[in-house]
């Protein structure tokens, strides 16, 4: 007889366990060995990843790392301002917070701000990261400002066809050069050769040459300025310049030496921001001027004439744009009261008669005013005189016209409301006995209650003139009176 035929249900229950338990076997074994695989290839990737971030660790102790042969390209181009005075300073501070290992300043400039040129020669003077500057590219030039900025850096290069220098202070006026005192004129010339000696000595170049662009206003071609030892290097491209550059140690303003390593340095351009591009075109004096007449002008009109917003609105926002630019360059007060004697006298002139004598002073008060507004001894970097001519008429325009049509809104008599019964003349139609007591007259085809202002007796009949409102009363005197009718 079969086993399986004579055993009991227990025995079947007992029995049925066993499959059970040697799948769970199997399964559990599956699963360990799927799990130790798992386990080993990613102990294998962890290794892998830590063997490959030691082997930059210890490459790094003989080789320099890759931000340690970058350099840093910097621009100069167009006059010296504030604005470019900050994103040079941004980059020479960026460039040393990477480690770079050095920082190229192409330069082309006519000059600038003697404000902006220092913190420039500042920013250069003080960076631990070397700093080359570079007269490029052919045909450009590192002129006034840009000749101090050129000798202040580690390294001078110039391209072929560029030149330097003429460095002397100047005053100007009407973007014209002008006479000054002998006595202040030694004492500018005396003073910036001082500054220019103060570090270029300390560079190693001809102090004496130096001095001449700035006594003399003596410029030097690439080719004279290396001569004379103004420049270190004359270079055709900034590969050209980085390749002379490998391996030359140069001296610091500290006294320090470095060795430069270029061989495969990366150049890295940096351009200005946004923001900065932004407030470059700001804090030109042209448009400084014109954002400060459109500010003046927008808050006139909303003021003249309330409720038009968008002209208070403009004005409001060109008034702050120029202020931030009055702010950020060398203005002259004598320039901005000029300015505001115009507004003053263009006013007058649309409340007096005075045939235009007041409005020609304002036109040429502001031009003048337009002129001295920026200060700028380096260079003739203020505003132009077609500028201040073509804001300054336009704008005695407009103000005269606005000006004399709110004042002869002012003498319109009101068309609605009470205040348009007064001076008009009705007839009385009731007597009006005095001034205590009341009668009726029309008056635009109205019945008022009317009284005396004078207390005198008006008959009916009589044409009688409104001089005051009362509520509902109004105070009449007497025009031409009629006989009494029954």
């Amino acid at each position: 007889m079969n086993t399986l035929e004579s055993a009991g249900p227990e025995d079947l229950s007992r029995l049925s366990i066993i499959p059970l338990l040697y799948y769970a076997f199997v399964m559990a074994s599956w699963v360990s060995r799927r799990l130790a695989l798992v386990v080993s290839v990613l102990a294998l990737a962890l290794l892998t990843i830590v063997a490959r971030a030691a082997a930059p660790a210890s490459a790094t102790e003989s080789s320099p790392s890759p931000a340690a042969s970058t350099v840093i390209q910097l621009r100069i181009d167009g006059e010296i301002e504030p604005i470019l005075a900050e994103y040079l300073i941004n980059g020479i501070q960026q460039a040393n917070r990477d480690h770079a290992a050095l920082i190229l300043i192409t330069i082309n400039t006519p000059g600038g701000l003697d404000t902006s040129m220092r913190s420039i020669i500042q920013a250069i003077l003080t960076s631990p990261v070397p700093v080359v500057l570079y007269v490029s590219p052919t045909g450009s030039r590192a002129a006034s400002a840009g000749f101090f900025i050129l000798l202040s850096a580690d390294v001078a290069a110039m391209a072929p066809g560029t030149d330097t220098g003429a460095a002397s202070p100047i005053m100007e006026m009407f973007g014209e050069p002008v006479k000054i005192d002998d006595t202040l004129n030694r004492k500018i010339l005396n003073e910036a050769t001082a500054y220019l000696r103060s570090y270029v000595s300390k560079r190693g170049r001809n102090t004496e040459l130096a001095a001449t662009a700035v006594t003399d206003a003596k410029a030097f071609s690439e080719k004279e300025a290396l001569d004379g030892k103004l420049i270190d290097l004359v270079a055709s491209s900034p590969e050209d310049l980085l390749a002379k550059l490998d391996g030359r140690t140069i001296t610091r303003f500290d006294g320090s030496t470095v060795a430069l390593s270029l061989t495969r340095a990366s150049l890295v351009p940096v351009e200005m921001t946004g923001r900065e591009k932004l407030l470059s075109r700001i804090v030109e004096p042209n448009l400084v001027f014109i954002l400060l007449i459109v500010g003046v002008l927008g808050l006139y009109t909303e003021f003249t004439h309330p409720g038009m917003f968008a002209p208070g609105v403009v004005g409001a926002i060109a008034i702050l744009l120029a202020l931030f630019g009055l702010h950020m360059l060398p203005v002259n007060l004598s320039g901005l009261l000029l300015i505001g004697l115009a507004l003053a006298l263009f006013v007058l002139e649309a409340k007096f008669p005075t045939h235009g004598v007041l409005g020609l002073g304002g036109v040429v008060s502001m031009v003048l005013g337009a002129l001295l507004l920026v200060r700028s001894p380096l260079t003739g970097m203020g505003v132009s005189v077609g500028t201040a001519f073509a804001v300054a008429l336009p704008f005695a325009v407009i103000v005269v016209i606005l000006m004399r049509a709110v004042l002869r809104s002012r003498s319109w008599k009101q068309a609605a409301g009470k205040e348009e019964l007064l001076g008009e003349e009705g007839e009385v139609i009731e007597p009006i006995p005095g001034a205590a007591a009341t009668g009726l007259v029309r008056v635009h085809g109205e019945l008022w209650r009317a009284a005396s202002q004078s207390g005198e007796s008006i008959p009916k009949g009589a044409r009688a003139r409104v001089k005051r409102v009362d509520g509902l009363t109004v105070q009449v005197e007497a025009v031409s009176p009629r006989a009494a009718v029954s």
